[in-house]
């Protein structure tokens, strides 16, 4: 992997977060009236007084890209100003509710990363009716929008067989793990097929190439073939969709959050725009794209890092 590809990536990633805040920023400026509206809820007879402090807090009364660079200075500090609607300090929002979000991904991501792959080699490697059904039931997990599967998942689970709790995020390691289970399925479920079609194609190609051919001729066992030069050879793309996956989920938490009721980072979110509440909105935004963006780096750079040939296509 050259420096140049690795500091062409740490660019696009600086460059997009700052386009991404400005955008986040200025959002609250095309609405129109007084953004300091939306910054108190939208009520429709708000205090002056109140107004006239939330210009000073935030700024408002400054030229546009100085108000955003003092906005964005804060936040890199961890500052995010002042919910008005819940009366507290939006980092210590942001703070109570970030364990659940992370619970939430984290347990999805392992879900994608186990079963996709495992589906998809054993798929590749048995060929015939496995890999038919296998392909069968991937292909309808990605076509089933993510809020269908929750509701699929609601219905059979938790209210046909009472398996799993259908609300809330537990407490304790058990009950957490028990009361995600179903929002990790139904956010998983879609990349489990992606990564699963993706694993099969990548290791029936390697299973067709030159130097597996080769090593079988030379005797190689085939446990060792299939380690070394089929699995091995296939991990690059396999890990550069689930980097994907992962970034995908982060993306579409919000709607598994507000189904099953977890109260995580993405129902916030949710909860604040509806309140019309935007210095929360701004800082939960702000946040899920940060995470998006540098998580899609990272996959960019380890992929390239697996495969040198993806370093020499982006360096061009």
């Amino acid at each position: 992997m050259s420096p140049r590809f690795v500091v062409a990536r740490l660019g696009m990633l600086v460059v997009t977060l700052l386009v991404s805040s400005l955008a986040i920023h200025g959002a609250m400026f095309l609405t129109p009236g007084d953004p300091a509206t939306l910054l108190v809820g939208g009520s429709r007879n708000p205090d002056p007084a109140v107004l006239a402090q939330i210009h000073r807090e935030y700024h408002l009364d400054d030229p546009f890209i100085q108000g955003y660079w003092h906005w964005l200075g804060n936040c890199l500090q961890g500052d995010f100003g002042k919910s008005l609607v819940y009366r507290d300090s939006v980092a210590a929002l942001i703070g109570d509710r970030a364990g659940t979000t992370l619970a939430l991904v984290v347990y999805a991501s392992l879900l994608v990363l186990a079963a996709g792959t495992v589906i998809g080699t054993v798929a590749a490697l048995r060929g015939g009716r496995t890999e038919t059904l296998a392909t069968t039931v991937t292909a309808g997990a990605m076509a089933v929008p993510t809020f269908v599967m929750a509701v699929l998942l609601i219905w059979l689970f938790a209210v046909r067989l009472a398996w799993f709790p259908v609300y809330g995020s537990g407490e304790g390691f058990t009950g957490t793990l028990t009361h995600l289970t179903l929002p990790a399925v139904a956010l998983a479920m879609t990349w489990i097929g992606y990564v699963a079609q993706v694993t099969r194609t990548a290791v029936r190609a390697e299973l067709r190439s030159e130097h597996v051919e080769t090593a079988r001729s030379r005797g190689v066992p085939e446990r060792t073939v299939i380690r070394r030069h089929v699995l091995h050879n296939a991990s690059g793309p396999v890990f550069a969709v689930s980097g994907v996956g992962i970034a995908g989920i982060i993306a579409t938490a919000a709607v598994i959050e507000q189904a099953f009721g977890t109260g995580g980072l993405g129902a916030l979110m949710i909860e604040a725009a509806a309140k019309q509440d935007m210095a929360v909105v701004q800082a939960v935004s702000l946040v899920f794209v940060v995470v998006f963006v540098v998580i899609n780096t990272a996959v960019d750079l380890i992929s390239a890092a697996l495969d040198p040939r993806a370093a020499r296509k982006g360096a061009r």
